[in-house]
């Protein structure tokens, strides 16, 4: 598969609700070009897309597949994503490298929320795109009521060119719009005959209502298609006919510029309708040429490339995984000049040279040694010891780099345990190389609970990583819900005093300190202040004081959590010449602020955090209801579109699984970010269980 042109390349992304058929799709692709010999099935596990054990085991996508393969002297890059929100990284590194899209709809299921979601960030960054209407052979299937649905959540813009004849058991075959007559194999196997209606060429069993129907999708096709077009629009208003030729010359434009997307229909799982299907991809989304200059930075400067191999290197890395036999390989796009094997290019973000060694073109899991990836096509490279995701790979008397690919931020979180002290040792490490692999997850440790915190996007994608932790590290850990860090305060200024006296023989311990607990606002931290005079305790022996009582604080007294916004005075105390010493003062200093605290009506202290949810109008009401009994307060409400965007601050303990609960509240259409504001007296009835269990805790 080695030297095609830039113009003759396509890069198309496989988007979808989860479940849709993209897999299915991609493997029925790979047949029709000849590439494999089997239709492989997600359910037995032996498709090329889903090759990782983890997808094999939860028969569906969890990574990206690269999926080359030529159809008509046309390379066509694959890229099947996974199609389950958890694993929204994924698709969002693989829109950066697309230059057209696939969006595949479930004949039976319609539109779904992973549809509109997909259709959105299609949007955003105006990917061309068509429209696959796949399992059209399923029971409840319903070619006319899918194009309603997709007509009244993406517009007018969104066309039919085909229309089923038959669903469900009964599916025959295509009718091709454009051409009215039976669009492919079907237009041989089941005859045709002129008519003298205005239909052209048409398929003779074809109803009454059928050629109804037909008629009715052509209007629209052609409807659609003259709203791009100003000369056609013309002829479409004077009762012109448009000729065959005119109207696929500007369903081309108008794909590529994204005023119209056109919707096909088949099934996958028996591979009806897939040809045509990869016609179009070919004739109608764009080349990397078709999408014009590419936008970079040079230094602080902007400039543009032309996607041509004889232009400046620039690459973008959307992927990395490791291979047990080759090590860390890196998918890259390059979008101007060339990349050759055994040759040298610069990392520009590192400000590093990489060498590249030998170029793979990857299928699945399948690798193919090529010697060149010219500008537009997509591979493989082993072993790039600095470049990760996101980097972009340039010449180092031309550096140049892309905007950083930008992922939602993670809204789930578990601690991760390791079960054994080997494997603690080396949590740091695997976590970090699974950042690597997927950098759309967060990791940090609370210094407040000591826990390591691993946060994504749903407990699916972290069941993953665990599981890749145990088979790709031989780590074992025990993920479970993060300790929430409560913090303890005091509420009344208190004098305190303790007498640190020992004797047992010899040297003695001896240290007496008076000290003055004050509480501070609120965020304020701890302050310390001494005010000896008189030389009541030695200057060497105050900064033990002053550490037993920072250890004092660290400590706790309620539930054992920090205390913060205080203020301690050390204001008085005794020593003896013999037997006082740092230690001593230390203990003393601890034990007169303990002793203090539970003096000051000390409270309990808990995160409240703000949160931005974005959900549906009809929505609404359950989300406000869910965050009342949440203890959460509003804050706002900005209606905008359709769409509300609630303000509030919830207390961290309620918010920990919000993402699920928001999720079964909107069917998966509500999104939501967190941040920590501030911190806040917990309720007298719920800081008793807090610290009852933390007393338990501790026996």
């Amino acid at each position: 598969m080695q030297g095609f042109r830039t113009e003759d390349i396509r890069n198309v992304l496989l988007l979808s609700h989860t479940g849709a058929g993209k897999t299915s799709l991609a493997e029925a692709m790979l047949y029709d070009a000849g590439v494999i010999t089997r239709l492989g099935k997600v359910d037995d596990g032996n498709t090329v897309a889903d090759f990782e054990p983890e997808e094999i085991k939860r028969r569906s996508s969890i990574s990206t597949a690269l999926l080359p393969f030529e159809w008509k002297k046309v390379k066509i890059n694959v890229i099947d994503v996974p199609g389950y929100f958890d694993f929204v990284g994924e698709v969002k590194s693989a829109l950066r490298v697309a230059d057209g899209a696939v969006i595949v709809v479930c004949a039976a299921s319609g539109v779904e929320v992973g549809t509109e979601l997909v259709w959105e960030y299609a949007d955003e960054i105006g990917l061309p795109r068509i429209i696959f209407v796949n399992k059209i052979d399923r029971e409840n299937a319903d070619f006319s009521k899918v194009v309603e649905q997709i007509e009244e959540k993406f517009g007018r813009r969104c066309v039919p060119l085909q229309f089923p004849v038959g669903a469900q058991d009964k599916f025959q075959g295509v009718f091709d719009l454009i051409a009215m007559k039976p669009s492919g194999e079907q237009q041989s196997a089941v005859g045709s005959q002129q008519s003298g209606e205005g239909w052209g060429t048409i398929d003779y069993r074809l109803s009454t209502n059928v050629k109804g129907q037909i008629d009715t999708f052509r209007e629209k096709l052609i409807e659609g298609i003259a709203e791009t077009d100003d000369d056609l629009a013309t002829k479409y208003l004077e009762g012109e006919e448009i000729a065959e030729e005119d109207i696929r010359s500007a369903l081309r434009t108008g794909i590529r510029e994204n005023k119209i997307a056109p919707i096909l229909v088949g099934t996958a799982l028996r591979d009806k309708n897939i040809p045509e299907l990869l016609d179009a991809i070919c004739n109608y989304l764009p080349s990397p040429k078709d999408r014009g200059e590419i936008a970079v930075h040079r230094g602080e400067a902007e400039e543009t490339l032309a996607p041509d191999e004889n232009a400046p290197l620039s690459a973008l890395v959307f992927k990395t995984s490791a291979d047990p036999y080759v090590g860390k390989m890196s998918y890259l796009r390059v979008f101007s000049g060339a990349i050759s094997s055994d040759s040298s290019v610069w990392n520009a973000g590192q400000g590093k040279a990489e060498r590249i060694g030998q170029l793979y073109t990857m299928r699945g899991k399948t690798q193919e040694p090529t010697s060149r990836i010219v500008a537009g096509d997509i591979g493989v490279v082993a072993k790039l010891a600095e470049t990760g995701i996101g980097a972009t790979l340039s010449r180092q008397d031309h550096p140049v780099s892309f905007d950083p690919i930008e992922f939602p931020p993670p809204s789930f979180s578990v601690a991760v345990h390791p079960r054994t002290k080997a494997d603690f040792d080396k949590l740091g490490m695997v976590l970090s190389k699974l950042n690597e692999e997927d950098p759309s997850l967060s990791i940090h440790r609370d210094a407040d609970t000591g826990e390591t915190i691993l946060s994504g996007y749903g407990e699916a994608q972290l069941e993953v990583i665990g599981d890749k932790m145990k088979r790709k590290f031989s780590l074992e850990a025990d993920f479970t819900i993060p300790k929430i860090p409560y913090k303890e305060t005091v509420t009344v200024a208190v004098n305190a005093e303790y007498k640190h006296k020992k004797q047992t023989g010899g040297h003695g311990q001896y240290g007496h300190v008076l000290i003055r607990i004050e509480p501070l606002p609120r965020g304020t931290g701890f302050e310390f202040e001494e005010r000896i005079v008189g030389g009541a305790i030695p200057k060497n022996y105050i900064p033990a004081a002053r550490k037993g009582i920072i250890e004092g604080i660290q400590e706790g007294g309620l539930a054992k959590c920090p205390i913060v916004d205080l203020k301690v005075t050390l204001y008085d105390g005794t020593y003896h010449a013999v037997d006082s010493s740092e230690i001593a003062f230390k203990i003393a200093g601890s034990h007169a602020l303990r002793k203090g605290v539970s003096q000051a009506q000390p409270v309990l202290l808990e995160p409240i955090m703000s949160v931005k949810i974005t959900v549906p109008d009809t929505f609404t009401g359950d989300v406000m209801g869910g965050l009342n009994a949440k203890r959460a307060r509003i804050t706002g409400m900005n209606p905008q579109n359709g769409i509300n965007i609630i303000e509030a601050q919830a207390p961290l303990a309620e918010m920990l699984r919000y993402s699920i609960d928001l999720r079964s509240m909107t069917q998966g259409r509500g999104s939501y970010t967190i941040h920590f504001s501030h911190y806040e007296e917990v309720p007298a009835h719920l800081a008793q269980k807090i610290i009852a269990e933390a007393a338990k805790e501790k026996e």
